[in-house]
């Protein structure tokens, strides 16, 4: 199935909304890597009904009136990023993990690497709070979207910004 997108400024940047049917597949950042997150190709659609929702959801987010998305997802990746991917949904608004929690938390507590490999090609970015996953030490470490948004988007939820991690 073919993916549409649709074009968001934020806060953070501009974003890149995409869809996959009628699920959220993938936020992506304005500075993304490549191949990150694989789609194939893409096709503008600036009416998509679930675009337009994200977009909704994600401005109520960045204005302060919004703690949890309501959006039907749709990770594509191995068997264990999605239980990572999954795992982040489970931490509450203004809230932080560590790596090594969230492998814990899925049952691989020795795949603390691993999780940290899962989290950086999270297709979902804020939705899916992969910013929310911390150094074990409390540092801010590597993140899609740049330290600089990735500490925006915990002080947004109210977080203790951690120190950014060189």
């Amino acid at each position: 199935m073919s993916c549409v997108f649709k074009l968001m400024p934020s806060p953070v940047g501009q974003l890149t909304l995409v869809a996959r049917g009628t699920k959220l597949a993938a936020i992506l950042w304005e500075h993304e890597r490549q191949n990150r997150v694989r789609l194939g190709p893409l096709q503008e659609s600036v009416d998509h009904p679930l675009l337009l929702e994200a977009e909704c959801q994600l401005r109520e987010y960045f204005a302060g009136s919004r703690e949890r998305f309501e959006l039907e997802l749709d990770f594509v990746g191995t068997e264990f990023q999605c239980k990572v991917w999954q795992a982040l949904l489970t931490i509450p608004f203004g809230e932080t993990r560590s790596y090594s929690q969230i492998a814990l938390q899925i049952g691989s507590p020795k795949a603390v690497r691993a999780v940290g490999a899962a989290n950086g090609r999270n297709p979902i970015s804020i939705v899916a709070p992969c910013h929310r996953v911390i150094g074990a030490s409390g540092s801010l470490t590597g993140f899609a979207g740049g330290l600089e948004a990735k500490q925006f988007l915990l002080a947004l939820e109210g977080e203790e910004t951690p120190q950014l991690a060189f």
